[in-house]
């Protein structure tokens, strides 16, 4: 597994073994794709971070920063290791905790750009995005799902075989959520 844009285009990732299921090479794209424009100087949140992937992703596509929340300790140990060798310093922290109760303590809009790809067919996507939609703590929530998840609102989506990546946003000065057109992307 491999950064596979940015500044740190090519460099490897450390990924453990066990029940982490790293996101797909391709399907980063598709996730960096959709957030491509909003990249620049973004405060970013990479909720179920797993090996920090998308995070890393992210800052070596224009990021600001990131924070990476996660419990698992074989992704954490695998996360802190890509933390430190990316050099990232100040631009990470890494929050030792589940995703859920880490989004429900953030009472206003913290960071441009929250990630979320929780374990398929649980029920931790539905609790995030009802939160964000209660609070929403960042001004834009990307998402990974099955592609035939039945998602509460529309979102700019785009799939890749059995996956999506759907982008929910809102208009920082107003609150209100972006009416954005559902297009799908297919490969």
């Amino acid at each position: 597994m491999r950064v596979i844009g940015g500044r740190f285009a090519g460099r490897s990732l450390v990924s453990p073994s066990g029940r982490v299921r790293p996101t797909a090479e391709a399907l980063r794209e598709v996730w960096m794709s959709l957030l491509q424009d909003r990249l620049e100087k973004a405060r970013v949140v990479d909720l179920f971070a797993g090996t920090g992937a998308l995070g890393i992703e992210a800052i070596s596509r224009g990021a600001k920063y990131c924070d990476f929340v996660e419990n698992n300790p074989a992704a954490i140990h695998a996360l802190k290791a890509n933390v430190a060798a990316f050099r990232l310093g100040k631009r990470a922290r890494i929050y030792d905790r589940d995703a859920i109760p880490f989004v429900e303590r953030i009472i206003e809009v913290r960071y441009d750009i929250a990630l979320a790809d929780p374990p398929y067919g649980s029920r931790k996507l539905d609790r995030i995005i009802q939160r964000w939609l209660e609070v929403p703590f960042a001004t834009h929530l990307a998402v990974e799902h099955a592609h035939d998840y039945a998602l509460p609102m529309r979102g700019e989506s785009r799939r890749l075989g059995d996956s999506a990546v759907t982008v929910f946003s809102i208009d920082p000065k107003t609150g209100r959520y972006g009416r954005i057109p559902n297009h799908v992307w297919r490969e």
